[in-house]
């Protein structure tokens, strides 16, 4: 698969975007870098001429944007996602630097569609919002004094991606096919009623239970396969408690 093709398969998504500006600035850094693909989750304001100024002629990646109303969403149909984070997080998977992610993401690139997440402006994203994503990716800036705009953000992401794409080796034969985000997703929901049905979990209670999980099992990057496997599993279980 060429660099071309493989750019074509990553989203960008902006979640809950403050300002309209930073959305043009974005729709500006991707198109430099090849990507066309954006997504937005809950932006204050979209359409917007500020937006549009600040596309500088990216008025296509705009046109072409995607709203939808949850990172949930944004995020169906992708095999992998990486999300950008300013500090390192409780119960987090473990983080990478931008330069090795996007390695780390084009490889899932050849395999379906991927996402590169971005949060607010101000506030980041949630841990809710981190939670639903594979890799937790961080920009090496400078400890005193690391701010970085929402669209210079996108442009070094969207470099790291153009380059790791036009360098990714062949893929070794027998890996198995990644479990897409919505599987994935069924997979949680099915392992959290399995435990409620047998008592083992309480909602009312549920001690970070779920956040653990997630990282225990996001750290093996579940293959269809597998998770199959798994619900096949927590299927015959439930049998057992009815």
């Amino acid at each position: 698969m060429n660099e071309a093709s493989l750019l074509d398969r990553v989203r960008v998504v902006l979640t809950r975007t403050s300002h309209p500006g930073n959305i043009g600035g974005a729709a500006r850094a991707m198109k430099t870098m090849g990507l066309s693909r954006l997504v937005l989750v809950n932006p204050q304001v979209f359409p917007s001429d500020v937006a549009t100024a600040r596309a500088s002629g990216a008025t296509d990646v705009l046109d072409h944007a995607q709203v939808v109303g949850s990172l949930e969403a944004a995020l169906s149909g992708t095999v992998f996602s990486a999300a950008m984070t300013a500090r390192r997080r409780e119960l987090s998977l473990p983080m990478q630097w931008s330069r090795e992610a996007a390695v780390t993401v084009s490889g899932y690139a050849a395999q379906g569609d991927v996402a590169l997440v971005f949060g607010n402006e101000t506030s980041g994203m949630t841990n809710e919002e981190l939670a639903l994503c594979h890799l937790p990716v961080m920009i090496p800036t400078n400890a005193e004094y690391s701010s970085l705009n929402l669209a210079a953000a996108v442009q070094i992401l969207s470099y790291e991606m153009r380059m790791a794409c036009s360098e990714l080796p062949v893929a070794p034969d027998g890996a198995g096919a990644p479990a897409g985000f919505d599987e994935i997703e069924g997979f949680y929901g099915h392992l959290e009623q399995a435990m409620i049905d047998s008592g083992f979990h309480d909602p009312a209670n549920p001690r970070k239970l779920m956040p653990r999980l997630r990282r225990l099992f996001g750290r093996v990057r579940l293959e269809k396969e597998e998770v199959g496997i798994l619900r096949g599993i927590l299927s015959a279980l439930q049998r057992k408690v009815d």
